[in-house]
């Protein structure tokens, strides 16, 4: 069993990419064959609208674009299950994972209402979201519907339901002193940090250990 995580955040050691190492350790410890993706660490764009990957004489669930996620769109078809992550900007996944999402999930899609996807395979998947703001605040303000189209067009085209993590009300700054931040309690933060994280963290590896097992 192979578990892909691919961290859509340009930190490769803070909050996202730490909840996606805890999921592949506990995939691990099932047995199964990891790798971690840093997408900040390639340079390629978002789809260019080409229609290459429609084309009836053409290659199709094949992107066109050549960069540095050719190679990854690739190996992301020999997973068994993909774990996403990314932080929360501005209400929206980040900008990086964004384009990858449309690279993969729109070349394996076809303009057909007897074919929804031509992914090689149904595999799990699943998506961890961070985020400054604090669980009752995304609640309230219904904030999560912003979130679901994605989600809704990775069910479809990778075939089964995305199992999510949210891990609220983050710690953003290893020093809050050295930030204009005075509208957030650094002491309400460090708590969070110390309580709740570790609690997320022990989700994320219970994820890689389902996904291990079931898939």
């Amino acid at each position: 069993m192979k578990l892909i995580a691919i961290n859509g955040s340009p930190r490769k050691n803070w909050n996202t990419a730490t909840l996606l190492n805890k999921a592949l350790e506990g995939a691990a410890s099932q047995g199964a064959e990891i790798e971690l993706i840093n997408l900040y660490d390639l340079k390629y764009r978002g789809c260019i609208s080409c229609f290459a990957c429609k084309r009836k004489d053409g290659q199709h669930g094949k992107c066109a674009m050549k960069d540095d996620l050719t190679n990854i769109l690739e190996r992301l078809e020999t997973a068994d299950a993909i774990i996403f992550g990314s932080p929360i900007y501005y209400m929206n996944i980040t900008a990086g994972m964004t384009a990858l999402l449309e690279r993969l999930l729109y070349s394996h899609s076809i303009y057909s209402s007897e074919i929804p996807t031509i992914y090689p395979k149904k595999i799990q998947t699943g998506f961890i979201y961070t985020m400054n703001a604090t669980e009752k605040y995304i609640e309230e303000s219904g904030y999560k519907l912003s979130l679901k189209p994605h989600q809704d067009f990775i069910t479809r085209m990778l075939g089964k339901p995305v199992e999510l993590l949210y891990s609220y009300d983050t710690y953003q700054f290893s020093n809050y002193e050295k930030y204009e931040s005075s509208i957030f309690s650094e002491e309400a933060k460090a708590k969070q940090k110390s309580e709740q994280f570790p609690v997320d963290c022990q989700k994320a590896f219970d994820m890689g250990v389902r996904f291990a097992t079931n898939a």
